[in-house]
């Protein structure tokens, strides 16, 4: 028995899940209503018996369930430790929430030992009692008073007393009673439960479609006024640790998938460009085949909502969230309103699996593009110097092992380009189907005779052809239909059929019709000889040039030739098909002002007379033959565009991606996986800060005027793989800025329907939150006129165990030092925004008094402060974060031990700063949480052992306020 209690006494009962009843949603399909009352009870024990008697008892309370019909004894909660007290008061409770299968046949086990060490790994019995859960419930008052028996059944070992709790009733305790008798680690009240039915789910937001898994702990604290809070904690997982990386690893295979068929669509190219191509498709293809094998792994996964941090370097797991959970603190206090607390712990974001030998994201991609930016330069050079092919293979095998291998044959875009390409590429992909249902809904209209549908219809499909129009009026694709061109087999360059210009006439013929810079088109590999124009992209290809450059008088430089031209191009050609669509849609705009005139309506066309000429042409008729021609065209000119457009930017792409082969592919993986994990957090953040605002006004007002702030925290040191963490977590949580969220009415108040879903590509997110019907309605209208949200995602970093202080005395904190710096700057433009746009009153108010101004300029303060460990850092983000009605989020390595000691910190700074808590039991609530609370449970969760991943030589480095209880920490694996 000695060796049994500690894992018996912390064994939890497995609920029954509840099911998803429509009958039992409320209106806001976010709640669930309990059916039957929970039974919380207290325990007390009077002249226990010592097993010696040289000292008293160390007494703790075994409550077991034995079940009626199996004859089974399931152990069901434990109490804390109460030290040398022959008359313990128990202030650990315990909870038979409403889903569990109890009834007044129950027969519940109370087993008293007397603990030998505060971790509970030895204890001796002193004695038992049995009670039928219906004899309490008729007793006097609820309350039983059982004699204790001993091993042999016959002595008395003392007496345990029952009680009936009624959450809700501030009953009155002796207060001089408690403070006397227990040690001051020890907390005044918790009560257990593995349900939601702790909380009050009538008034509980938190809980629905998202959230699932709870455990609940229940707290008692004073007030120095000497009054009673009660204090609930609320540790849910969430369905999104799965669902997001889920349906963005489907996205990521879509998008993949796409660029090969457009790979694929760019027709007949020479043999090196060929050759290019298939490389770049079967490095696409590769990551495809991996994200389809992990996606399968991930869908063979059922009844999992969070990974625990001992997988968090398992391949097939990789996408998924550390550890995800969201912690809700409720306080309540005597005549005042409820508050809430959220906080959603997750593992930094990070490529646990990928490793962090060479550092993190944020160095990696750094370097990545410093070497692809000197190299283009470096080209230049050794080109300009008309550098032997041979000599310039040298050069880049030394210069940049890593693009040799096929790199070197590419035209270089700046990542400026690169992400215009796939600008242009995905704004041209949304608006032709758009355009082409506009222009079926102006034909509708026209079929109608609808004077103001007509209107109405002409005036959208103007907007979003003159929208399509400017995202093509760039240079871009005009040089790289060139640099297509001149990728075709049988290319014959300018040069090859004419005697040389003299580069200044040539620049002439080139700049004609455009002040912009001119196609990145250099001596093509694979073709004629050919030189590149002075101001193009930076090239970074093996080319077989004989480029001479002469100067000549005044100092103008004179090139052979500058741009290779195919006998048949003719450079212009885009130009006129671009401006084919502006033509179109006047035509358009022209015929609807005639029809409408005919009809009798007061416009004022004033066509041109070209398009005067081609209107009266028409005979009188209906409406819809007589714009029917003119649409068509436009859809035919549109078309027309895109797959040009679509072609071009494909090869700007192919450039870059052959460019990037193989470290670009392998850095994209690593950003896929941290985007992942930071992305599933955010939304899990998101979802429970709007279902928790849903009724305030203020809240709503400024998520649609501004977006709400997520600050991460962040306990990551700057030593060692930690560092790599870091720079990962950096670039998962500033790609988050590409996020944007939007509220949806749901097709059913069915849970499944109201799971958040994503769409969009790598360079541009959604996150679709449905809400049921009844709830949609009560949104402001810009919400539910669809508008896009935003988040502004901002990061806090700061150390604090052994490895940072090696950190801060020998290496380098740079890193943190930065970070900080920079999204200090952004939260503090967030504030200047949110304070232009949005009343002060809107966000929620607090007992402190400090101006959110002042605690911008201390926070400044801090961040340029040369402080060991600056908590205060994090301390006053999280403070603002809450004050401007933020999303909370606290990180560390696995969000399991140090996450765990920040969080309760801020719980019970949040109970002294805003509830009166009193001074003597702030270490009491600290440690009672640290010890009994959620963080507990979510330690046995991740490694099924009640131990925090701290060892005593550790602890000496870290803050005093961070240093978990004795015997709650030791060597585990974790």
């Amino acid at each position: 028995m000695e060796d049994g209690t500690q894992q018996l006494g912390h064994c939890m009962v497995d609920m029954r899940e509840l099911s998803a009843n429509p009958e039992g949603l409320t209106a806001a399909g976010v709640m669930l209503t309990p059916q039957l009352s929970q039974m919380e009870l207290s325990l007390a024990c009077t002249d226990l018996l010592p097993p010696g008697r040289d000292r008293k008892p160390n007494a703790l309370v075994q409550v077991s369930v034995i079940d009626p019909h199996k004859q089974l004894l399931v152990s069901h909660a434990c109490t804390e430790i109460v030290e040398a007290n022959k008359d313990p008061l128990f202030l650990t409770g315990v909870t038979f929430p409403s889903e569990y299968p109890a009834s007044p046949e129950t027969l519940v086990k109370l087993t008293v030992y007397d603990a030998k060490d505060k971790s509970q790994e030895s204890s001796s019995f002193l004695g038992s009692a049995t009670f039928a859960v219906g004899d309490l419930l008729r007793a006097k008052d609820e309350r039983l008073t059982l004699s204790l028996r001993s091993s042999d059944g016959v002595c008395a070992a003392g007496t345990v007393v029952v009680s009936r709790l009624k959450m809700g009733e501030m009953e009155e305790v002796d207060l001089d009673h408690i403070t006397t008798e227990l040690p001051s680690h020890k907390c005044p009240l918790v009560c257990e439960s593995a349900s939601h039915s702790c909380i009050d789910r009538d008034n509980n937001p938190l809980t629905g479609p998202v959230f699932k898994n709870p455990i609940c702990k229940v707290y008692r604290f004073q007030t120095v006024d000497s009054k009673w809070m009660l204090v609930r904690e609320q540790m849910e997982e969430c369905t999104l640790s799965f669902s997001i990386p889920k349906q963005l690893l489907s996205l990521y295979i879509q998008e993949d998938m796409s660029r090969v068929r457009h790979l694929r669509e760019l027709g007949e190219l020479s043999p090196h460009w060929d050759n290019l191509r298939k490389e770049v498709m079967t490095r696409y293809g590769g990551i495809i085949g991996s994200y389809q094998e992990t996606l399968a792994e991930l869908d063979k996964i059922t009844g999992r909502s969070f990974k625990p941090s001992c997988c968090k370097a398992q391949k097939s797991l990789e996408f998924i969230p550390i550890n995800l959970h969201t912690q809700r603190m409720r306080v309540t206090c005597p005549r005042k309103t409820d508050a809430f607390y959220d906080i959603v712990t997750v593992g930094a974001p990070a490529a646990h699996f990928q490793g962090f030998k060479c550092g993190g994201l944020q160095r990696l991609l750094s370097r990545y593009e410093s070497e692809k930016k000197s190299f283009g330069k470096r080209r230049w050079q050794v080109d300009t110097a008309k550098t032997s092919r041979s000599c310039l293979n040298k050069h880049m095998r030394s210069f940049c092992p890593a693009f040799f291998s096929t790199a070197y044959q590419c035209i270089y875009y700046s990542p400026e380009h690169t992400a215009k390409a796939q600008e242009v590429l995905s704004t041209v992909s949304l608006l032709q189907p758009l355009i082409s249902i506009l222009a079926d809904q102006l034909l509708q209209a026209a079929q109608e005779h609808s004077s103001s549908g007509l209107r109405e219809a002409l005036k959208n499909l103007s907007d979003k052809t003159e929208q399509f129009v400017h995202t093509l009026k760039d240079e871009l694709v005009n040089s790289a239909l060139l640099a297509l061109h001149a990728a075709r087999p049988g290319y014959v360059s300018k040069n090859q059929k004419q005697t040389p210009v003299q580069g200044g006439q040539h620049q002439g013929h080139i700049h004609q019709g455009s002040d912009q810079n001119q196609s990145p088109v250099q001596g093509l590999p694979g073709h004629s000889p050919a030189t590149s124009i002075t101001d193009s992209p930076a090239g970074c290809n093996n080319v077989e040039a004989s480029q001479t450059t002469t100067r000549g008088e005044g100092g103008t430089l004179k090139h052979q030739d500058s741009i290779p031209h195919h006998k048949e191009y003719d450079e212009e050609e885009w130009d006129r098909v671009w401006a084919n669509v502006a033509k179109c849609l006047n035509c358009v705009i022209a015929m609807v002002d005639k029809l409408q005139e005919e009809d009798g309506s007061r416009q004022e066309p004033a066509p041109e007379q070209q398009l005067a000429d081609v209107i009266t042409s028409h005979h009188p008729g209906e409406w819809r033959e007589q714009l029917r021609p003119h649409v068509t065209r436009l859809k035919e000119c549109v078309m027309e565009v895109v797959e040009k457009a679509k072609r071009a930017m494909t090869f700007v792409l192919l450039q870059e991606a052959a460019c990037s082969i193989p470290q670009g592919f392998l850095l994209q993986q690593r950003r896929d996986v941290v985007f992942s994990q930071a992305l599933a957090a955010l939304a899990c953040g998101f979802v429970m800060r709007l279902y928790a605002g849903m009724q305030d006004q203020g809240f709503l007002k400024q998520l649609h005027l501004v977006g709400l702030v997520a600050q991460f925290e962040s306990l990551l040191s700057t030593y060692s793989e930690e560092i790599g963490m870091l720079e990962d977590m950096e670039v998962g949580v500033s790609d988050l800025q590409r996020v944007l969220f939007q509220i949806t009415e749901a097709k059913t108040d069915d849970l499944s329907d109201l799971q958040p879903l994503v769409c969009g590509r790598r360079d541009h997110f959604f996150v679709e939150v449905p809400l049921p019907r009844l709830v949609f309605q009560t949104l402001p209208e810009e919400i539910r006129g669809g508008q896009p949200l935003r988040v502004f995602p901002v990061l806090f970093n700061v150390g604090i165990n052994e490895q940072q202080t090696i950190a801060e005395r020998f290496g380098d904190i740079s890193l943190q030092e930065r970070i900080n710096q920079r999204n200090f700057e952004m939260l503090e433009a967030y504030y200047k925004s949110l304070s232009e746009k949005v009343p002060l009153e809107c966000l929620p108010c607090y007992q402190t008094q400090t101006d959110i101004k002042e605690l911008l300029e201390t926070l400044g303060q801090n961040v340029v402060t040369k402080k060991r460990k600056n908590v205060e850092i994090l301390w006053i983000a999280g403070t603002i974060c809450r004050r401007l009605n933020g999303i909370r989020l606290t990180s560390c390595k696995s969000a399991k031990d140090r996450t765990s000691m920040s969080v309760t910190l801020e719980q019970c700074a949040l109970l002294r700063d805003e509830h009166q808590l009193s001074k003597d039991f702030f270490i009491r609530a600290l440690d009672c949480m640290r010890r009994e609370g959620c963080r507990i449970e979510n330690v046995q969760k991740n490694i099924r052992c009640r131990k925090y991943a701290f060892n005593m030589l550790q602890l000496m480095a870290f803050p005093k306020c961070y240093r978990p209880p004795e015997g709650t920490y030791g060597k585990v694996d974790s």
